[in-house]
């Protein structure tokens, strides 16, 4: 976690020459987090190469947010041909963090949590792109690609036509703003009492009931199913076979995902969730909407290669 050589210069620029840079934080992107500390403020650098990351939907979602007054950090200063951008500093009370320290606190946080999204999902989506089933079927995909070999599994057949007629269920839907990474890792409890968002470059126009998913069925933190049912319940109406979908793909995909962490980017850490959304997928491909994709896992991947696999590979 050393700063970007271009940092100083930038910070300087910006009027924050004096601070000191500090390590913060590294995610599964290419990204980094610095913290600037200097005259009693404090700000964080990210650093995100733009050979391999593209800044401006980051800005483009943030003043979207903005603009229906949830807290997204500011932009306090940017460069993105060097892939610097200088932010408002939320401070370190990470929702799972917080959650961790005093479980007592775990009902009223996600509590707080759902009712940030049914306000966020009584907005439409405005200009962004939409969350359409050729993306839906693109991310399903990391599993085939990644997961199968990575387990010893030939590839098979079936896949896409598997999962033709669940996701067709909800990617015709372009009503709410979807984060597509709202879990406790990427929200903060800011001093002023709201939640603060991170990591929402990525965000889309879709169904509502994906950003639950993400939040309900964590792939980094357990949910039990109980708090899943009462926080469903809490957020209202919610048509269960989409949220069932959307649930199995996230998790289906991040499978995948952690999977190409491993094998290509050598960041085997990310193994250790495995089991958790093992447990997640099996528990959720018992809705008759995803009658289909079950039997596809049922065929293809037997029990020793999906959780119990992982079981010897933690980090």
């Amino acid at each position: 976690m050393i700063p970007p050589a271009a940092a100083p210069a930038f910070l300087a620029s910006a009027g924050w020459g004096d601070g000191r840079i500090v390590p913060l934080a590294g995610d599964a992107s290419f990204r980094r987090y610095f913290r600037v500390l200097g005259d009693g403020r404090s700000a964080v650098l990210m650093d995100a190469p733009p050979e391999h990351e593209d800044s401006r939907p980051f800005i483009t979602v943030a003043e979207h947010l903005h603009s229906l007054g949830f807290a997204a950090p500011r932009i306090l200063a940017r460069d993105l041909d060097q892939g610097l951008i200088l932010l408002e500093d939320f401070g370190d009370a990470r929702m799972a963090e917080v959650i961790a320290a005093d479980p007592t606190r775990e009902a009223a946080i996600y509590t707080q949590a759902i009712d940030l999204l049914r306000a966020l999902h009584a907005h439409d989506a405005g200009a962004l792109s939409p969350y359409d089933l050729a993306a839906l079927e693109r991310e399903a995909g990391l599993f085939p690609e990644w997961y199968m070999p990575a387990v010893g599994l030939a590839e098979t057949s079936g896949w896409r036509e598997a999962w033709a007629a669940a996701l067709a269920h909800v990617a015709d839907d372009r009503s709410v703003t979807v984060l597509r990474d709202y879990h406790a890792e990427n929200i903060m409890l800011i001093e002023d009492g709201s939640l603060g968002l991170l990591d929402f470059q990525d965000a889309l126009a879709g169904n509502p009931a994906y950003d639950l998913a993400s939040l309900l069925q964590d792939a980094r933190r357990d949910v039990s199913p109980e708090l899943e049912r009462a926080m469903l319940a809490r957020y209202g109406p919610i048509d269960p076979a989409a949220y069932a979908i959307l649930a199995a793909q996230r998790n289906t995909k991040i499978l995948g995902i952690f999977t190409r962490l491993w094998k290509r980017d050598g960041k085997p850490r990310y193994l250790s969730f495995q089991p958790r959304l093992w447990a997640y997928l099996e528990r959720t491909l018992m809705h008759p909407a995803l009658g289909e994709v079950k039997a596809w896992f049922d065929a293809h991947v037997p029990a020793e290669k999906r959780a119990a696999f992982w079981e010897g590979h933690r980090a």
